[in-house]
């Protein structure tokens, strides 16, 4: 297939407002659920323990602690059923997946150390 064919069909599809989130954030993800002929807005709050994937293809993993229990879920970034995504606060962490956080259990699961600004905080001495 002609690749500029392709990359127009991905244009339409992709979405408009900028996703603009790392990993180590902790997030609320608004999804469209349907129920019968109803329509509703589904929060979904965790710290996104992973990216992967480039274009349409890319998808991030939220994490949440519900009930005592670990609760995983993989949403598609360019989904219409995504609505948009809140991010709560920023994390400063040191590597490209957060899967060690699984064995974690409490505080610790959700621990995640929050990104400092420095620049605006802190006028620098001559």
């Amino acid at each position: 297939m002609n690749q500029a064919l392709l990359e127009k069909i991905e244009s339409e599809q992709r979405r408009k407002d900028d996703a603009s989130f790392a990993v180590g954030d902790t997030v609320k993800v608004h999804t469209k659920v349907v129920e019968g002929d109803k329509e509703r807005i589904q929060i979904f709050s965790g710290v996104v323990i992973g990216r992967r994937g480039r274009g349409l293809n890319a998808t991030f993993t939220v994490r949440r602690i519900s009930y005592g229990e670990g609760v995983e879920r993989v949403f598609p970034l360019h989904s219409p059923r995504v609505d948009k995504v809140e991010v709560e606060r920023r994390g400063a962490v040191r590597r490209a997946k957060l899967t060690y956080l699984r064995k974690r259990l409490g505080r610790g699961a959700t621990l995640v150390r929050e990104k400092e600004q420095k620049a605006a905080a802190e006028p620098t001495a001559a």
